[in-house]
């Protein structure tokens, strides 16, 4: 069964028996989530496993250990708003990611109750996130400044993750002749991950932050543009270097380091500049400002 048909059918049951399922999530504490999607606007509804901590609950973006992140975390970014069912009950609510100290003590106590998310974090070099859920109030702040950080965190972890497996790949498979196509392969697949989570973090700001924010605050205009004008140059370096990977066997070391490197200072330069110039606003706008007409 594809992931879609599973997840709708837990979706179906859940709804139908007031939160209670068989099947894989027989006795879970689950609950549906519905994001609005960063491309389409639409409403995406997941179902996940969550863990009650205190006013809020937690919800993890594990997407079963993959490489990138799952969908409905990349639509925080867009949009924290989001709509929780939890049983019988349905709310509103503002998801922000946790960080530091607090993210790895919460991942750790699931881990602790449910090995599979040890299991999880195991399989992938991405920092899994931990996203707390509360009960949305329109006059309490959103924290997108928070959120925007964490993403960039994330995404510069899995680049980090990226240029060491390059590396150890061009330094150690290639040099004793020892490399395999499917080392290769899981290459090109990690730089797939990483680029799609970047352009879908960009393709999100365009269509749903940016618009929002340029509406509240019509003098961030001249920054707004210059950051769409950088993402243009971002797509150019992502073709480039996906484009070198997929010839990783044949390609000149020190060309593939050189293209990471000035992946890695352009991107590193980009998010310094939105971090300096968004941050404060992001972290002042409401949930009822936000939710006004884009």
């Amino acid at each position: 069964m594809e992931v879609a048909d599973f997840n709708r059918s837990i979706i179906e049951e859940f709804r139908a028996n007031g939160g209670a399922v068989g099947g894989p999530f027989e006795g879970a504490t689950l609950a549906l989530l519905t994001t609005t999607g960063a491309k389409t606007g639409r409403p995406h509804t997941t179902p996940l496993v969550y863990m009650a901590d205190g006013d809020r609950v937690l919800v993890f973006a594990t997407n079963s250990g993959a490489p990138s992140h799952p969908q409905w975390f990349t639509n925080l970014l867009a949009d924290n708003r989001v709509t929780v069912e939890i049983g019988t009950e349905t709310y509103e609510a503002t998801a922000i990611a946790l960080l530091g100290e607090e993210r790895a003590a919460k991942y750790a106590e699931q881990a602790r109750r449910h090995p599979a998310f040890a299991e999880y974090q195991e399989k992938t070099d991405r920092e899994i996130p931990v996203v707390a859920l509360y009960r949305a109030a329109s006059e309490q702040p959103l924290g997108m400044g928070d959120l925007l950080v964490n993403v960039h965190r994330s995404l510069r972890q899995d680049l980090a993750a990226l240029r060491a497996d390059v590396e150890s790949y061009l330094s150690n498979g290639r040099a004793s002749g020892a490399a395999r196509p499917d080392l290769a392969a899981q290459l090109r697949a990690h730089c797939t991950a990483f680029c799609g989570a970047l352009h879908e973090h960009h393709q999100g700001e365009e269509t749903q932050g940016f618009p929002r924010l340029q509406r509240l605050h019509p003098e961030l205009a001249p920054v707004l543009e210059r950051l769409k004008q950088e993402h243009d140059a971002v797509t150019g370096m992502r073709r480039d270097l996906q484009a070198l990977l997929d010839d990783i066997d044949t390609a000149d070391p020190d060309q593939v380091r050189t293209k990471l490197a000035h992946v890695n200072d352009q991107l590193e330069a980009h998010y310094a500049y939105e971090e300096k110039e968004l941050f404060d606003v992001l972290n002042t706008v409401t949930a009822g400002e936000w939710s006004g007409p884009r």
